[in-house]
Formats: C-alpha cells, sequence, structure tokens
C-alpha cells in the first residue's frame, strides 16, 4: 500500500479503493468512555446485564456515532498521506446509514473508496469517500456514508495541470 502520494497523484485515484484500515476492537471501556463524553447512557450501550434480557442485540452494543467517529483512526491508518498537505479538514458526510448495530467486543475496519477530488481555489483540495465499517465475521456493515474532506495546501504547491 502507498503510504504517501502528491498532489498531482490524488485524482488518478478516483474510483479507486485508496485504504483499508486494521481492525479495531470497539469493547465496552470504550463504549462507556464515548457515553460519558456525549452523555448517552441509554442501557444498551452501557448496562451489559439490562441489555441482554430487554435488548434485541443479546448485549451492549456501540452508539452509531462513537462508530462514525472511529473513521478518524482508520484514515490516519491507512489513507496515503498527501505531501504537501499542511492542514485537513472534516466538511462532513453525506448519506450516512447505520445499517448493522456493532456489539460490544467487536472488530470494526474501514474501507474508503475515493470518489471525487476537485481543486477549490487556489490552495484546497475537496476529496469525497465512499466509506464503509465493516464488522468482523459479519455480511452486513456497521454504516456506509459518504465522507467529504479539504486538503489544505501552499498555493505554490498547486500542480500545474489542474
Amino acid at each position: 500500500m502507498v503510504t504517501e502520494i502528491s498532489l498531482s497523484d490524488v485524482r488518478g485515484l478516483i474510483g479507486m479503493e485508496t485504504g483499508l484500515s486494521d481492525w479495531v476492537t470497539v469493547d465496552q471501556t470504550m463504549i462507556d468512555a464515548f457515553a460519558s463524553a456525549t452523555d448517552d447512557h441509554q442501557f444498551i450501550h452501557v448496562d451489559p446485564e439490562r441489555a441482554a434480557a430487554e435488548s434485541p442485540f443479546g448485549g451492549t452494543i456501540a452508539h452509531g456515532f462513537l462508530t462514525l467517529s472511529l473513521l478518524s483512526t482508520m484514515n490516519y491508518n491507512c489513507l496515503p498521506k498527501v505531501r504537501e498537505q499542511t492542514l485537513g479538514i472534516n466538511y462532513g458526510f453525506d448519506r450516512v446509514r447505520f445499517m448493522a448495530p456493532v456489539k460490544s467486543g467487536a472488530r470494526v475496519r474501514g474501507r474508503f473508496l475515493l470518489s471525487e477530488a476537485r481543486f477549490r481555489g487556489a490552495g484546497m483540495l475537496m476529496t469525497t469517500y465512499d466509506v464503509t465499517i465493516e464488522i468482523e465475521n459479519e455480511k452486513k456493515p456497521a454504516l456506509t456514508a459518504k465522507w467529504i474532506t479539504i486538503i489544505q495546501f501552499d498555493p505554490k504547491d498547486r500542480p500545474e495541470d489542474v
């Protein structure tokens, strides 16, 4: 896997899978920490006994937003770094869908397909990734989304052919 690319290489990757992250274990400690950070203490996330008895999941599950937020670490783990980048900006998401619950103890990984890259202004490149978070040994993914980011760079580094 390529670990570093130049700005002039990015557009050639459109339509290609550009990263597959390592597996990340989503354990109860991570779920509890997220619950504390977001003040979302619904029993299906933080009470293993009650979740086993009263939910259709057989135990606790990760918050959907926790699963979504793991894309940041997955991104750093597997996507090639752009040599000229001075700053990365999370622009947002389109069509986020939570497809399947992530049970406590499950392992997940991110799959990234670059679907669009276009230069904006003198020093920005907007990229859109079709992302999927897969659950180990499950057919259905945890989530799918379109993730839009901005790569900021010094305008003097902008490729001449764009």
